[in-house]
């Protein structure tokens, strides 16, 4: 099975690297280091670095607070943090100090997550939530590299999925040292998908500790409007139709529009315009949000600025069968 697996990695390296200049095109973080994806890595580096993949924007800030109690540990750690997105690699870059690296982790063939590990030579690994690939927990295992799988969870739908696949998820999951899982039904999924669970120990995200500067900032903003603020935060592709019929009922809102994916705000802006509705974007922001019928906050890492404007929040990702967000 794991044959057949890596045969078809191989087989739809030509797909990835279309896709990957088809999302460049609105990301440009995309086009940057692209050979990394395939294992290659020119520049020397020094081996011995805990290795953190944080996928994604929320893993990467997941793994934020559990870098931070690490570094309190180990003032001297240095660390290896490879990413999956432009957007979880652009966060990532905030978290670097002298003597780490950054790099995206390699598509899941053999050949280049050996080369990866050739290259890096980690003392460990963390994987962020969800992130357990079949070849890289096997060749890791087979180095004896530990590797963990932290803040870590698994939906009923997804372990069906491992179920269904389970002489290639099994094995995989099988080969973590380690997994603490965010709640207890997580650990029950996970441990019948064959992981062995150490701990529960709830989300990390709930650890964050917001700006203060920006809940400072936000609530001053807040204070100047006149019309109590709603907020759609994190809205997906589909979601922002309905949205725009709010608006239309009720016109003595000051509405606040969060896009999730930043590829995207562009298109909402242009979305919500089209309509005859005005919009200021925080991008455009001087000392304050100019009068608008939308706000738009097209920025990364100041949910804590538009949570304090705002006396109500809506979530995105749960007025379509998009799976809800927490």
């Amino acid at each position: 099975m794991k044959r057949l697996y890596s045969l078809g990695m191989y087989a739809a390296q030509p797909l990835l690297r279309r896709k990957l200049r088809r999302r460049g095109a609105a990301e440009p973080g995309y086009l940057e280091h692209v050979e990394e994806r395939f294992g290659h890595y020119p520049a020397p580096t020094e081996p011995g670095r805990l290795w953190i993949h944080a996928v994604s924007l929320g893993e990467t800030r997941a793994a934020a607070i559990l870098l931070d109690a690490l570094r309190r540990a180990q003032p001297e750690l240095r660390i290896l943090l490879t990413h999956g997105t432009a957007t979880g690699r652009a966060e990532g870059q905030r978290l670097l100090r002298e003597g780490d690296a950054q790099a995206w982790l390699p598509w899941d063939t053999p050949s280049a997550v050996r080369r990866f590990l050739d290259h890096f030579q980690p003392s460990a690994g963390i994987l962020m939530e969800t992130e357990v690939w079949p070849n890289l927990a096997s060749v890791c295992h087979v180095r004896g590299i530990p590797l963990a799988l932290a803040n870590a969870r698994l939906s009923e739908k997804s372990l069906v999925q491992a179920r269904r696949l389970a002489r290639l998820s099994r094995p995989a999951y099988g080969a973590l040292g380690a997994v603490w899982a965010q709640t207890e039904s997580d650990a029950r999924r996970l441990a019948q998908a064959g992981a062995t669970v150490k701990g529960v120990f709830g989300n990390l995200k709930f650890d964050a500790n917001p700006s203060p500067e920006q809940l400072v900032q936000g609530r001053a903003w807040r204070a100047a409007s006149p019309r109590p603020v709603v907020m759609f935060a994190s809205s997906r592709e589909g979601e922002e139709a309905e949205f725009l019929r709010a608006i239309a009922r009720h016109p003595d809102v000051q509405w606040l529009l969060v896009p999730r994916h930043p590829q995207r705000f562009d298109e909402v802006a242009a979305l919500v315009e089209q309509g005859g509705t005005s919009v200021s974007r925080r991008s455009g922001w001087g000392d304050g949000p100019a009068p608008a019928d939308v706000w738009i906050g097209d920025s990364l890492g100041e949910m804590a600025l538009y949570y304090a404007m705002a006396d109500v929040a809506l979530l995105g990702g749960s007025f379509l069968p998009l799976g809800g967000r927490t």
